[in-house]
């Protein structure tokens, strides 16, 4: 199974060498970010896959895939865990940002879970969810502090979708293309010889 999906991979290489994200001129400089997870996706060991995409003035800058440390018990666990390594992000492209002394409104992160987006907002700690460590609660803490705002997206709308699992060719060109990438000059990829 594991070689299928290897060959699938290169042969998508393969077709799309001179595929890339074109960099548009940005008419603002907001941070949005695209966070995902499926929930026991990885059949060897049952642990889930944290992504997430995230945006400046419209243009990718950053992006992750990456399995989950630990086993979540609920999709909802999975998919809090992917929004605080979200928020780990988001919080450093915006003190870069300070740093260098661009201007900035408020990170906005989008989640399709909805129980995950309430656990972000919701200062009451509910006794199921004890077993997250606590680490994650750093994201309630930001979102009352008014430096964080997440809201829930549906799943149709979710671009970091396209990163945790296997996708219908449709589904995938669609969210690709949302994406940015976009077939490229491959005069600005150098010659081959």
């Amino acid at each position: 199974m594991h070689l299928q999906q290897l060959k699938r991979t290169l042969t998508y290489f393969k077709h799309t060498l001179n595929f890339g994200l074109p960099l548009k001129r940005p008419c603002h400089l907001c941070l949005q970010a695209y966070s995902d997870a499926d929930w026991g996706g990885n059949l060897d060991d049952r642990t889930s896959t944290s992504t997430y995409v995230i945006f400046l003035g419209g243009n990718p800058v950053s992006w992750m895939s990456k399995r989950q440390c630990t086993v979540a018990r609920s999709s909802t666990e999975a998919e809090y865990r992917s929004v605080a390594n979200t928020t780990a992000e988001v919080m450093w492209l915006s003190n870069l940002l300070q740093e260098l002394g661009i201007s900035r409104s408020v990170p906005h992160l989008y989640c399709d879970n909805i129980e995950a987006t309430y656990l972000c907002s919701n200062p009451v700690f509910h006794s199921r969810m004890k077993h997250i460590a606590l680490d994650y609660h750093f994201v309630r803490q930001l979102v009352q502090q008014g430096q964080l705002l997440i809201s829930h997206i549906s799943t149709k709308d979710q671009l970091a979708d396209g990163l945790t699992k296997p996708l219908g060719r449709c589904r995938f060109t669609q969210l690709r293309d949302k994406l940015g990438v976009a077939y490229g000059n491959p005069i600005l990829r150098g010659r081959n010889r």
